[in-house]
């Protein structure tokens, strides 16, 4: 049974989600701040945080810093919950490694299909073959590990860094689009703001650390989308 952590200092939506989870067949934990939420993580160790932005403490931007700094952490999925309308707002936390976010007022519903996606991402490809394996130039995917590798040194890379990669390391050369990343790479149709995936890319990017001349590089087609190019 999955382990979801809802932290939210708003207690009637912490309820509210708590009710959907469970329906739903996770285990819901829950936190009304930041400094409970980071203990809870350390200890019980839940497979996806859903945070909310704006706490009392520690908001959403420093847990969300201190979760991806962490190794024993980094991998760990995390959906924003967020009152702010300002797409700046989003994309700031998805740049610091959130793999999702959600709007407020939301349906509870949808929490649950968001939730359920990204454990999705976070948990595929741990069964493939030994053998399952892409490699590009300095770059290697491992299927079986769900790690990607440069110049044979790990990367820690978010549940959707990863698939996004992972899309593009297996079709080199092709161009897709925004919407097709979203659709292609994550597994369901995103409502929100496709110029979100410019952020998990620009995060790629920053942890792969090819300059533009590089062998191996993200390339961004503009007015399209991104390709990756590299040596085969």
């Amino acid at each position: 049974m999955p382990r979801i952590l809802v932290v939210d200092d708003d207690k009637k939506i912490v309820r509210l989600v708590q009710a959907y989870l469970e329906k739903a067949n996770f285990e819901v934990l829950t936190a009304f701040n930041g400094e409970t939420a980071l203990h809870s993580i350390r200890r019980d160790q839940p497979d996806l945080i859903l945070l909310d932005l704006m706490l009392p403490d520690r908001d959403g931007w420093d847990i969300t810093r201190i979760i991806r700094s962490e190794p024993a952490l980094a991998q760990l999925p995390i959906i924003m919950l967020t009152a702010r309308v300002e797409d700046s707002d989003k994309i700031v936390g998805l740049e610091l490694g959130a793999d999702d976010y959600i709007s407020k007022p939301f349906n509870p519903k949808e929490v649950v299909a968001r939730v359920r996606a990204v454990l999705r991402r976070s948990q595929s490809n741990r069964a493939s073959e030994p053998t399952s394996a892409v490699q590009i130039g300095v770059l290697r995917i491992d299927l079986t590990r769900h790690q990607l590798l440069c110049h044979n040194q790990p990367l820690e890379l978010t549940p959707t860094e990863f698939e996004l990669i992972k899309l593009l390391m297996e079709n080199p050369g092709r161009v897709f689009s925004r919407t097709e990343l979203i659709e292609k790479g994550l597994g369901y149709s995103y409502e929100g703001l496709e110029r979100t995936v410019d952020s998990h890319i620009k995060n790629i990017r920053k942890k792969v650390n090819a300059p533009s001349d590089s062998p191996v590089y993200i390339e961004t087609v503009r007015g399209v989308g991104y390709r990756l190019r590299g040596e085969l």
